[in-house]
């Protein structure tokens, strides 16, 4: 008597959520080929004889004379913070009613990201340790993301949904976890006030969606107030887009054909996937 385990597939899930897994898969697969198509053409271009045009361009800057940015910190800061904000709407969606809904689930991806980050930190330090590089040990620990999800994107839609889901996980996991250790071990510049009243904004946000109220102005106040304070506090600014997604209210009430989170992420996933990652890169 053998025993198989069973995979999960489009076929498994409930119609009316199998539409969003649908359209997860389609936006991501364009976005991971845009996203390899970009990144070829950037590092081309960073490496041909016209490098320094290049190089001028990601420089340049813009905004006020208190808050200016250049495009490279606007890519990544603000467009992969909208990235991450989808991200952070499809992982609450996943912890409530998908795939890593119970706790035994969720601890297998989470453990991977920890462990993931420690056997890489102690490999470099391995090879370094005595050395002044040693001190660099926090730079292999993180994942890129969004190459991870791109890679998995276009590897086929026939893959089994809960390896998107674990993959998502541990990547998100592992990039919050690199953060943490960047602003603990790396860091300069804290300030615990702006991110105190990042807190205050997000909990703001989150609270916003459990009173069931709909202002989109208001919504966009408080998003953009938190991404703001987030940013001045010297914790990276995705961190932002992560906690206001994971705000975002993904269960329907019965009266609703899509949750609030399923509506934003249906609207901002194509600019997300098309828009702010292959700009990123």
């Amino acid at each position: 008597m053998t025993n198989e385990q069973h995979v999960t597939t489009l076929a498994d899930i409930p119609s009316r959520d199998r539409r969003w897994v649908i359209r997860v898969l389609r936006a991501e697969t364009t976005g991971g080929y845009l996203l390899v198509a970009t990144t070829i053409v950037a590092m081309a271009w960073a490496n041909s004889p016209w490098s320094q045009v290049y190089r001028t361009l990601t420089e340049l800057s813009f905004g006020p004379p208190q808050f200016h940015l250049t495009m490279n910190e606007f890519a990544a800061d603000g467009l992969l913070a909208v990235f991450f904000f989808v991200i952070g709407i499809e992982l609450k969606h996943e912890f409530v009613s998908g795939t890593l809904s119970s706790l035994k689930q969720a601890a297998v991806p989470i453990s991977a990201a920890l462990g993931g980050m420690a056997v890489s930190a102690a490999i470099f330090l391995s090879f370094n340790s005595g050395t002044p590089s040693a001190k660099a040990w926090g730079i292999p620990i993180s994942t890129d993301v969004a190459f991870a999800l791109a890679v998995l994107a276009i590897a086929g839609s026939k893959l089994p949904l809960a390896l998107r889901s674990f993959l998502l996980t541990l990547a998100v996991v592992n990039d919050l976890g690199a953060i943490v250790v960047i602003a603990i071990f790396y860091g300069h510049g804290f300030n615990g006030v702006y991110a105190g009243a990042a807190v205050v904004s997000i909990a703001a946000f989150a609270l916003l969606q459990r009173r069931r109220i709909s202002a989109v102005w208001l919504h966009l106040v408080l998003a953009c107030a938190a991404w703001y304070f987030m940013y001045h506090s010297g914790i990276h600014a995705t961190v932002a887009g992560v906690a206001l997604g994971m705000a975002m209210r993904t269960v329907r009430d019965s009266e609703e054909s899509e949750s609030p989170g399923e509506r934003v992420e249906h609207m901002l996933r194509p600019i997300s996937a098309n828009v702010c990652v292959p700009v990123f890169a």
